[in-house]
């Protein structure tokens, strides 16, 4: 369990639970969405402007999107105190590639939503592979944040030089996250990303939660504690 905000309980205090469990059934898809991308502490410390996910957490999501019999047959991210990302990738065709670099932007208000990452120390080998990697690590690292987005051939990834562009605004949009509304609000207007920073063991992202105290309350009783899921 986490202790909430002392203003926080005040308000909860103030909700009509009856008229609450009437809104979850009458918003119940919706429900479902948001309890699959947020527990209660994850809510909370986007709420609070800082959220740390761990590099377990994202290695684990990219694994998810590795297809069996590819050309690639691993993914792996280490973050590092110092704001460096380690990124190591297991090919059938060039074997390893070991990668490090930086994030120097990753972005979502609204409909705008993209991440930069800048490569150090050597050249980026096999542009159309490192496009594949990048990709699947730009939405595995938003996972947390706005839910599983599936990939598409045509999502835009630019390579230029040692810096690579992704935007993932389109499928982003076109997810069930992206497609829902609770209580009047699209859910990708909900949270807001301005940037992350590799730290020890994962990666911080700046975040807002963009409701009211009193929404930001419901969505906290709506969604489980860390150790229930």
């Amino acid at each position: 369990m986490i202790d909430l905000p002392a203003s926080w309980q005040e308000q909860l205090q103030t909700i009509d639970w009856s008229k609450l469990e009437e809104k979850v059934q009458d918003y119940g898809p919706v429900i479902q969405i948001i309890q699959h991308t947020w527990n209660r502490e994850s809510l909370q410390e986007i709420s609070q402007g800082k959220l740390f996910v761990p590099d377990e957490v994202v290695n684990e999501a990219i694994a998810q999107r590795i297809p069996a019999n590819g050309r690639v047959t691993a993914v792996k991210v280490v973050s590092h105190a110092n704001g460096r990302m380690d990124i190591v990738t297991d090919t059938t065709s060039v074997g390893k590639i070991e990668l490090s670099g930086e994030i120097k932007e990753f972005v979502h208000s609204g409909d705008k939503s993209y991440a930069v990452y800048q490569v150090r120390e050597r050249n980026i080998p096999s542009h159309g592979l490192m496009s594949w990697v990048f990709s699947r690590i730009s939405l595995s690292m938003a996972e947390r944040l706005v839910g599983k987005i599936e990939i598409s051939d045509d999502m835009p990834v630019n390579i230029h030089r040692n810096t690579i562009n992704i935007d993932y605004s389109k499928v982003l949009a076109a997810s069930d996250f992206g497609k829902a509304e609770f209580q009047g609000y699209r859910l990708l207007d909900l949270v807001e990303v301005e940037g992350a920073v590799p730290k020890e063991g994962g990666i911080e992202f700046q975040t807002k939660l963009n409701v009211p105290d009193s929404v930001k309350n419901v969505l906290m009783q709506l969604v489980a504690d860390e150790t229930e899921d």
